[in-house]
C-alpha cells in the first residue's frame, strides 16, 4: 500500500484526505496546513496524522495531492517534486502556463506528476467518447452562484477550464481551433470551431442556479449529459414534425444511456494512487494541463479586447 499525504485542508484539501482514508490501496494518510486548527479538524474527522511541516509530511509519504491556493502550487510542487514523492495538483496547474512549463522541466523520470481536472474522470465523459461519431456543435454550459472560495483565479481558470479540458484533451485532442470570446470577471462566452465542428462554452458566477451541462448536435440525433446527475440521454431526429393549429407536434426518440454513477473525485485519486504504484503516467498530464492554461489565456486576452 501506498502511504498518502494532503497539502493544504481547505475544501478540496478536505475531500483529498477522506478519499485516500477509504481507499483499500492506501495505508496511512498525513495532513499539512499552515493553519494547523484546519489540518487538525480534518485529521479528527479521517482519522489521519497531523504533521507540523511540510518536511516531516515528505518524508513519511510516497504520494502528496497539492490542494493550496493557485498562487503557491509552482514552489510548492516544485519542492515537493525534488523530494521524489509523486504528486497530484489540484487544477490550474500553476497560475500561468509560463509557470507550468518550468514546472515541467523540474519533473524527474520516474515521477508521477498529475493533475487534478476532476471532470475528467465523471463517467458521462468516458461515455460520450464512446457514442459521439460526427459532432456539428458541441455546447457546454457551467454556471454557479457567487462564491468567495476561489479569491485567486478568474472564471475562466475557475470554472471554464473544465471544459477547455474535456474539449480540447477528451474529445478534440491535436486540433486547430479558431475561437472569439467574450465576457467579464464574472462571465465568460466562446464561440470556436474545429474544422466542421462550431463549438461553444459559456461559464457564469454570478446564476442562481448550479448548471454543468454538454449539448451535442449531430446529424441525426442530440446528445445532452448533465455533469451533477450524471445522466445521459440521446434524442433521435423525429419521425413527426409538423404544425397543427398553431401548435407544434414533435415525436421524438429518447434514449437514455447506461451510465454507472461514481463519485468522480474516488475514481480520480484511485487511478493516481495505481499510476504512482506502477510509475506510469497519470490520466492527466502536465503537458495538457499547461494547454489548458494556454487556451485560458487566450480567452482571456480576447475577453480584454
Amino acid at each position: 500500500m501506498m502511504d498518502a499525504g494532503v497539502i493544504g485542508t481547505g475544501i478540496m484539501g478536505r475531500n483529498h484526505a477522506r478519499v485516500y482514508s477509504e481507499l483499500k490501496e492506501v495505508g496511512d494518510t498525513y495532513v499539512f496546513d499552515l493553519n494547523k486548527e484546519s489540518a487538525e479538524e480534518v485529521a479528527a474527522w479521517t482519522g489521519a496524522t497531523v504533521c507540523s511541516t511540510m518536511d516531516e509530511l515528505l518524508r513519511n509519504v510516497d504520494l502528496v495531492s497539492l490542494a493550496v491556493p493557485t498562487r503557491f502550487h509552482f514552489d510548492t510542487a516544485k519542492q515537493i517534486i525534488e523530494s521524489g514523492v509523486h504528486t497530484l495538483i489540484e487544477k490550474p496547474l500553476c497560475l500561468t502556463a509560463t509557470e507550468g512549463e518550468a514546472l515541467i522541466r523540474e519533473i524527474p523520470d520516474g515521477i508521477t506528476v498529475g493533475v487534478g481536472h476532476i471532470e475528467r474522470f465523471n463517467p458521462i465523459v468516458s461515455e460520450i467518447q464512446k457514442i459521439v461519431s460526427d459532432p456539428k456543435y458541441i455546447a457546454f454550459h457551467r454556471h454557479n452562484p457567487a462564491s468567495g472560495r476561489i479569491t485567486d483565479a478568474s472564471i475562466v481558470e475557475d470554472l471554464m477550464i473544465h471544459d477547455i479540458d474535456i474539449l480540447f484533451n477528451a474529445l478534440y485532442p491535436d486540433h486547430d481551433y479558431t475561437f472569439n470570446a467574450r465576457g467579464n470577471g464574472d462571465i465568460a462566452l466562446v464561440l470556436g470551431s474545429f474544422d466542421h465542428v462550431a463549438f461553444y462554452l459559456s461559464a457564469s458566477r454570478k446564476s442562481a442556479k448550479k448548471i454543468r451541462s454538454i449539448y451535442i448536435e449531430e446529424a441525426e440525433r442530440t446528445i445532452e449529459g448533465d455533469f451533477m446527475t450524471q445522466e445521459i440521454f440521446v434524442y433521435r431526429k423525429p419521425e413527426t414534425y409538423d404544425q397543427t393549429n398553431n401548435l407544434y407536434r414533435q415525436d421524438n426518440i429518447i434514449e437514455k444511456v447506461l451510465v454507472n454513477k461514481v463519485e468522480p473525485l474516488k475514481t480520480e485519486l484511485q487511478a493516481f494512487v495505481r499510476a504512482a504504484r506502477d510509475r506510469k503516467p497519470f490520466l492527466v498530464t502536465p503537458e495538457e494541463a499547461v494547454l489548458n492554461l494556454r487556451i485560458c489565456d487566450e480567452v482571456k486576452r480576447e475577453m480584454s479586447t
